[in-house]
């Protein structure tokens, strides 16, 4: 069974899910922006301690705590390695009070029917019991949308929930994301599509079968407000899908009660050559706008 604690802590909502699962993939772009080249690492593994540094500075910053970021989407690494000297999801809701997730998923498959699906994950089971052991509250999954296709858009969700109710059966709570690319020229009839087939899903739960929902801020404000309200749903959080933080913080204000958990915006402005000054200043400041955004949708 999930924390209640936690659970009661993600259902309040007062504060925003900071997204720092950067993957293989993503990472060396992560690094870029936070300062860090490609000719300062040699191999995967002073890479991954490098992206563990920044994330673990981040998390250690005075103002990251559970007043204004409620959760914290991890890495599969980042979980098996500590902050300040203890399991880093322990340090988390010990430490800072923020709710720990685990990014899940093995990246996306080939685009088929406007959708990428998410490639297979024989070893989903053993992840999520070494998960429920690590402490973690609940998962993070991601497949994209590009196209307003009913029959790739069907089955992108049917996907997420079949593997969500995996998860569900370890006693973690998932976070369903299907991205809509925010560069497509029919996203907002993507998000209609979307929007239908997540309320069929829903529907469709137990009533002891309770799921996030993380999706890309949409056209129409409050388009998904009937989702924020499903009785399945303990939250629905924004991801900032490549808007700037200006941004997807202008468009997260004009949806009700959906709250934010960014990546990029929330490392925008952070630089490894910072001063522990200059860089927990900067956090703080986008801690604020993010969190003060999240608290006005």
């Amino acid at each position: 069974m999930p924390n209640k604690a936690q659970l009661d802590k993600i259902k309040a909502g007062q504060g925003f899910i900071a997204a720092l699962d950067q993957s293989g993939g993503s990472t060396p772009k992560a690094l870029r922006l936070y300062g860090i080249e490609e000719d300062a690492y040699s191999n995967d593994a002073e890479m991954y301690d490098l992206i563990h540094a920044m994330r673990s500075r981040i998390a250690q910053a005075p103002s990251f705590t559970g007043d204004r970021v409620i959760g914290a989407i991890l890495f599969e690494m980042t979980m098996d390695r500590e902050i300040a000297g203890k399991p880093t999801a322990t340090y988390m809701w010990e430490e800072r009070g923020v709710v720990p997730f685990l990014k899940v998923d093995k990246g996306l498959a080939a685009e088929e029917n406007g959708v990428q699906l998410m490639n297979p994950m024989p070893e989903l089971d053993t992840l999520c019991e070494r998960a429920v052991k690590a402490d973690v509250f609940g998962t993070k999954m991601r497949s994209v949308i590009n196209a307003a296709n009913p029959e790739g858009i069907k089955a992108n969700v049917a996907q997420q929930f079949e593997v969500g109710k995996q998860i569900l059966g370890h006693g973690l709570i998932p976070i369903i994301e299907p991205e809509v690319n925010i560069t497509i020229d029919d996203k907002a009839q993507a998000e209609e599509i979307l929007l239908a087939e997540l309320k069929s899903q829903l529907d469709a739960l137990n009533d002891d079968q309770t799921v996030m929902l993380k999706l890309t801020l949409p056209e129409v404000a409050n388009l998904y407000k009937p989702l924020v309200d499903h009785p399945r749903v303990a939250s629905v959080v924004a991801l900032s899908g490549g808007y700037s933080r200006a941004e997807a913080n202008a468009r997260l204000c004009q949806n009700t009660g959906m709250i934010a958990s960014f990546s990029r915006a929330l490392t925008e402005g952070l630089s490894a050559q910072q001063s522990d000054d200059a860089f927990n200043g900067e956090i703080a400041e986008t801690i604020t706008s993010i969190c003060d955004a999240s608290k006005a949708g």
